[in-house]
């Protein structure tokens, strides 16, 4: 059986796949609407009919690129997007995001890192360290979910059944002050989700303190994730709310670079 071809591109472009241009079409007006949109809104944007949308969306769905709000109907982009998108390579990110992450390190006087997600995992991929502060390198490390700033403040971003996939369980505890119960560990993600950051306290290494917000995207899903964080005697936790909104406000500078 041979693909059915468009050759709707003007003479000289190379022909490309119907359903696999639809299915493009699709994914990119759910990535930039405003809100999750309906199947018949998708139809609209697209210029689909609804049953070529519904088989589409169906498809997309099954291999985790779409995903439907069972209540609302609503349609976002997957999480296995984020899967694709992080096994790319990061520079593009990076050299946006780094002028931000400069301004950041001079202003909190401590390292800053951004992590992005890659596969199941969260992995640091840019550091900037402040002017004669000598910091462990934590580039190429992966991020412990539960017990970093960075980790908590990405786990805050996903829905409740996307963190049950990402947090094995018993939780890996590193020092005493790491959270070990779900239930405590849901608190702190719902205390993220309200002030914009998440905090560790000592959770990690016991005196390595930090705060961390999410870069996100139009529907709220998490693209990376900008921290700061340093020993105690320098990051004592009273810090860490002011520290926190300076994470927020970079990270939403990096999502407008983004765009």
């Amino acid at each position: 059986m041979t693909s059915t071809v468009t050759t709707t591109e003007p003479a000289g472009r190379a022909r490309t796949i119907q359903s696999v241009d639809r299915a493009a079409a699709l994914l990119k007006a759910i990535a930039d609407s405003a809100q999750p949109p309906t199947v018949i809104e998708l139809d609209t944007m697209t210029g689909l009919n609804r049953s070529t949308a519904w088989r589409l969306l169906s498809t997309l769905d099954a291999h985790g690129l779409v995903e439907r709000d069972p209540v609302s109907q609503r349609y976002s982009v997957g999480y296995a997007i984020l899967r694709i998108a992080a096994s790319g390579e990061h520079d593009a990110i990076v050299r946006r995001a780094r002028p931000v992450l400069e301004e950041l390190a001079l202003d909190t006087g401590e390292a800053v890192n951004l992590a992005l997600a890659k596969g199941l995992h969260l992995v640091y991929v840019d550091q900037v360290d402040p002017p004669q502060i000598l910091a462990p390198n934590w580039l190429g490390r992966h991020v412990p979910l539960h017990a970093t700033s960075s980790g908590k403040a990405f786990l805050a971003s996903l829905e409740p059944g996307e963190r049950d996939g990402l947090l094995a369980e018993p939780l890996q505890r590193f020092t005493k002050r790491t959270i070990t119960d779900r239930r405590l560990l849901e608190n702190e993600l719902d205390a993220a989700r309200h002030d914009g950051y998440a905090i560790s306290v000592g959770e990690l290494e016991d005196s390595l303190y930090g705060a961390s917000a999410p870069v996100l995207s139009e529907q709220g899903r998490p693209l990376a994730v900008v921290s700061v964080w340093g020993p105690d005697r320098r990051v004592p936790e009273a810090r860490l709310p002011g520290i926190g909104e300076l994470t927020v406000a970079a990270a939403a500078r990096i999502r407008e670079l983004l765009r």
